[in-house]
């Protein structure tokens, strides 16, 4: 019988932007264990945690903190390799069977605290073989061509609360039923878009200067 919900976290080595960012201190300690100690706290719906990574120093981290890892061959580590390989290869190369997947990636490491609770309560019930976290976006958009701004979701003069919703991927959690990975999918036009008002959704680390507002926004809850 297949157990329920595997977290897997994908990191690479190398990072071009910030390097060796998953192991920078953040608050104390490396990046991606911010997104272990979630899996940690919600050990109660979480069966097992594995890393899946080509980093040398990932891995003694997560040995010392008794993390599964699986060993990301350099074949699936290139900079434009996507994240479904890397899934693919976890649960080919893992002993069990799970139902779910829930991914979770290092370069988002501030969470709300219930969050994947009401993840799966909603995955649960909607029936889905896949959710992913939104949030809205209320910016003015527009496309700059041949020198010339041309608005993209609202017109010259409109006002900011009245334009029609957008949305961004901000990447913060996802559920994946096992069987849609092993397609080779995380995502398609089924996937149930989770919306998150949370400031926690602007955190995406891929330069230093987003490692600084984590680190901001971190040291704002501890001292309020």
């Amino acid at each position: 019988m297949a157990e329920k919900n595997l977290v897997i976290i994908p990191l690479r080595a190398n990072s071009i932007r910030l390097p060796n960012k998953n192991t920078m201190e953040l608050d104390g300690i490396p990046l991606f264990l911010h997104s272990i100690n979630y899996a940690k706290e919600n050990a109660e719906f979480i069966n097992e945690i594995v890393v899946i990574t080509n980093d040398n120093k990932v891995k003694e981290i997560a040995k010392e903190h008794k993390i599964a890892i699986i060993e990301r061959s350099e074949n699936i580590s290139g900079e434009f390799e996507p994240t479904i390989t890397a899934l693919q290869h976890v649960l080919n190369t893992i002993d069990k069977d799970f139902e779910n997947i829930i991914l979770l990636q290092a370069t988002n490491p501030l969470r709300p605290k219930k969050l994947l609770t009401e993840a799966l309560s909603i995955f649960k019930n909607e029936g889905c073989t896949s959710l992913m976290t939104v949030t809205k976006n209320k910016k003015k958009l527009g496309k700059i061509k041949n020198s010339v701004f041309k608005p993209y979701n609202y017109q010259f003069g409109q006002r900011s609360q009245d334009l029609e919703p957008l949305f961004f991927e901000n990447g913060l959690l996802y559920v994946i039923s096992a069987k849609m990975i092993k397609k080779g999918e995380i995502m398609n036009e089924n996937t149930f878009p989770m919306v998150i008002e949370h400031s926690y959704s602007t955190i995406d680390i891929d330069t230093k200067e987003d490692f600084e507002l984590a680190n901001y926004y971190l040291n704002k809850i501890k001292h309020g």
